[in-house]
Order: structure tokens, then sequence, then C-alpha cells
């Protein structure tokens, strides 16, 4: 049996932005992850941007992982088919368990809005050293259906019959 809990339990987030074109400034999806989060009571460690490389993804989510600091890893970006989107390529080594259902189900509610073009999102999720790992695609429309519709409610840990709380580092 999971365990839940009757209170939210704010969780430590950090955001990885993967553009070769974005900055700061103009960083629509990585911004609207973080408000979405903050807004939901977590409380956002770290923000970064990389280039499409899948080596600087990698170290990126590795020191993460590394830190006590982060529980989850929002990832936006780099899940698409253009030579540069190499997200899933520079994660699927570090999981120590990957979270297929969150593909199929971002792509599920993804098909409600764009159709077959879903095919073409590689969103994937898994967990490593106890800290969770989403990456879904980079438009801050496909953020927002992740983040409210599984994200958010399996970072609640009044989500019953369960959710990621358990899993995380403490």
């Amino acid at each position: 049996m999971s365990q839940v809990s009757a209170e939210f339990i704010p969780t430590r987030i950090a955001i990885l932005t993967v553009s070769e074109r974005r900055g700061e400034e103009d960083d629509t999806s990585g911004h609207w992850l973080r408000d979405a989060a903050h807004e939901a009571g977590h409380q956002i460690v770290d923000k970064v941007i990389v280039k499409e490389n899948r080596y600087a993804i990698r170290a990126e989510v590795s020191r993460w992982v590394a830190s006590d600091n982060v529980q989850v890893v929002l990832i936006t970006g780099g899940t698409g088919f253009t030579p540069g989107d190499q997200a899933p390529e520079a994660l699927l080594p570090l999981f120590d368990r990957e979270i297929e259902g969150f593909g199929e189900m971002f792509r599920m509610l993804s098909f409600e809005e764009i159709g077959t073009s879903t095919l073409q999102s590689r969103a994937v999720a898994g967990i490593a050293n106890n800290t969770v790992i989403f990456a879904m695609p980079g438009s801050t429309k496909a953020c927002r259906t992740a983040w409210e519709n599984v994200i958010a409610p399996q970072l609640d840990a009044r989500t019953r019959p369960c959710n990621f709380h358990p899993h995380l580092k403490k």
C-alpha cells in the first residue's frame, strides 16, 4: 500500500530548458513551468538553459540527480525528431527505472489537442537516485498538458491511490 498524506508536501524542483535559440528572457516554457510549480506550492531550487547536446543535458541532470537538494527535474524541449532533439538519448542511460506510462499518457492527452502529430513526441520520464525526471516537448501548450494532467497530480502527496512522494529523496 502506498503512503498518502492528508496535506500538501512541497517538492524541490529544478527546471531545464533545452534549446538552441532560447535565452532566459524568452524562455516561455521554462518560465511557465517555474510559475506553475511555484503556484502549486513547490520550491524551485534551480533553472538552467542548455543547448541541444545530449552530453550537456546529461551533465546538468546528473548534477541535480547527485544533489540532495533536488527531488524533481522538469525538462522542456529536446524530445522531438530533429537532429538536435536528444533529451531521450541523454536521459535514458541515467534512469534507474523508466516511467513508461508518462510518455504513453502524455501522447494520449496530446492526441486530443494535436492529433497524430503527437507521434513525433518522445516525452520520457524516469527515476534516478530517488529523483523523478520528466522530459516534455518545448511548447508551452505541451508543458501545460503534461503539468496539469500528469505531473502536478503525481507530485501531490494527497493523490490516491499512489503518487511519487514515497520514491523521492527526503
